[in-house]
């Protein structure tokens, strides 16, 4: 039982280390984060967040898997096929949990908002970008079926940046201006995903 307390204990720090570094990233920027900062952030010295994470990198690459695990229960909550729904349906199922996942996590934006990452994030956050884009893709697959697989991954990718581009925006907007740019997104992926299948 000893040996069972002290991984539990190993764990709970992990995640306060990983919760403190998504502070830090989201107040810095990932350029400007430091371990240092971090270890101030969690209440622990350098040397022992250093017991389990060496550099950024790994921190950067946990808090990635951390994040990737929890956008499970987002990807729970959008339906896994369309049939039936319309469009404006599925983006306000979409975008309502993803717009909350923003808020609850303010570190997200730092790894997954921006489009110059460094290589080492870029690295970092592949899987997870990985498995956003899948889930994505196989919702325009099924909602636009006349898309070829070319046609079908370039207006996901376009659609993600989209979202990627205008989700800071919406996080930092106070609640009446936040509700407005979500309305603007949503408008803006409608037009673009049926402009893109060649819909009215």
């Amino acid at each position: 039982m000893p040996g069972v307390r002290r991984q539990e204990r190993g764990l709970r720090r992990i995640e306060e280390i990983l919760r403190a570094a998504a502070t830090v990233f989201a107040d810095c920027g990932y350029e400007g984060a430091t371990t240092n900062a971090v270890a101030a952030q969690a209440g622990i010295s350098p040397g022992s967040l250093y017991q389990y994470f060496r550099n950024k990198d790994e921190l950067a690459a946990a808090l990635a898997e951390f994040y990737r695990e929890r956008l499970v229960q987002f990807r729970d909550n959008v339906p896994a096929a369309t049939e039936g729904l319309d469009l404006d349906t599925l983006l306000d199922q979409m975008l309502g949990p993803l717009v909350e996942f923003n808020l609850a996590h303010p570190g997200f934006k730092a790894l997954f908002a921006r489009t110059d990452m460094p290589v080492a994030l870029r690295d970092a956050v592949a899987p997870a970008h990985t498995a956003i884009h899948r889930q994505v893709e196989t919702l325009v697959g099924s909602m636009f079926p006349e898309l070829d697989p070319e046609d079908r991954h370039r207006t996901t990718t376009v659609a993600i940046q989209l979202l990627r581009g205008m989700m800071p925006l919406i996080v930092e907007a106070d609640e009446p201006q936040r509700a407005a740019l979500v309305e603007e997104l949503r408008l803006v992926l409608r037009s673009y995903l049926l402009a893109r299948a060649g819909r009215r």
